[in-house]
């Protein structure tokens, strides 16, 4: 059995993971660092020696585990938007827009085409393409809209993975990218939609729940900050899905919630992951439903 106690206190429930030592503890002794928690003893001064020791290495489960191989999970999604983006270069895309031949078939779209006398939907989600309402959220318009992205998924992921774990994790990640693709299906289904932007705000929900409810303001580390400036460029800036962020961020908050809730309670470890993967495969069916029943708010 695992001991879900706080490392400093034998009696309290540790709901937060030091972001160096890898130590549970409780929101009391939890200090709060730039995006994440650290323990009483990472806060203390350290000789250099003792710096590199712990930047190195971490102690879990009585072994020695590398800090890299701790983001494992995080740097795989990351190396597969980079091969995607790389893919759609050789297809015929650019470095500044995107684009090429990956676009018209893996590109998020509801509805590729509409006749306007019959409203019936052809090609995109609606058509059947379900596989779009993921791969869209590998493929970049740009250099730029890739390293953004990715900043943040390596920024917020890199932490969340080490925190809920890889299974949570991608539950998070994925359940996120599947809310944000309903935000564009309620929205904007005929907009050929692409980024791992849905998914991010998701991480940046999931974060920003987890710090409130352990009493942690979000505006002390730069996470409030980082949501109000992105969800300020969601809605100044032109051909920015809006449906796709905020989608992204509420099923983030969402699904955030009840991971940390359950773990809270400390449920057992099948519930704890099917009742998110549930809610995560629920957004699916629904991006599904919403594209196949949307219509054309003007034409009717």
């Amino acid at each position: 059995m695992t001991n879900n106690n706080c490392y400093w206190h034998s009696d309290r429930y540790a709901g937060v993971i030091c972001q160096r030592c890898e130590r549970r503890v409780c929101a009391e002794c939890m200090h709060t660092a730039s995006v994440g928690f650290h323990c009483p003893a990472c806060i203390k001064p350290q000789n250099i020696h003792s710096r590199r020791q712990q930047r190195s290495s971490v102690r879990l489960g009585g072994r020695i585990e590398n800090v890299s191989e701790q983001s494992l999970t995080t740097r795989s999604l990351i190396a597969v938007n980079l091969f995607a983006f790389f893919v759609a270069l050789f297809k015929g895309g650019s470095l500044g827009s995107g684009g090429g031949d990956l676009y018209s078939d893996f590109a998020l779209i509801g509805c590729a085409r509409i006749f306007v006398f019959s409203g019936e939907c052809i090609d995109g989600v609606a058509g059947g393409e379900w596989w779009r309402l993921v791969t869209g959220g590998f493929l970049h318009a740009g250099v730029i809209h890739l390293a953004f992205n990715m900043f943040l998924l390596w920024m917020l992921g890199s932490q969340l993975e080490r925190m809920l774990g890889t299974t949570s994790y991608l539950i998070l990640y994925f359940g996120s990218l599947l809310s944000g693709a309903l935000g564009v299906m309620l929205l904007d289904p005929l907009a050929l939609t692409v980024g791992a932007s849905g998914a991010v705000f998701g991480l940046m929900g999931a974060t920003v729940i987890y710090q409130f409810r352990r009493g942690i303001s979000p505006w002390s580390n730069g996470i409030g900050s980082l949501l109000v400036i992105n969800l300020i460029f969601t809605f100044a800036r032109p051909n920015i899905s809006v449906g796709g962020h905020l989608g992204g961020l509420l099923g983030g908050l969402l699904i955030g919630w009840l991971i940390d809730e359950m773990n809270k309670k400390r449920i057992s470890g099948y519930v704890r992951v099917l009742v998110p993967l549930i809610v995560a495969v629920a957004f699916g069916f629904s991006c599904i439903l919403a594209s196949e029943y949307w219509y054309d708010p003007i034409l009717g």
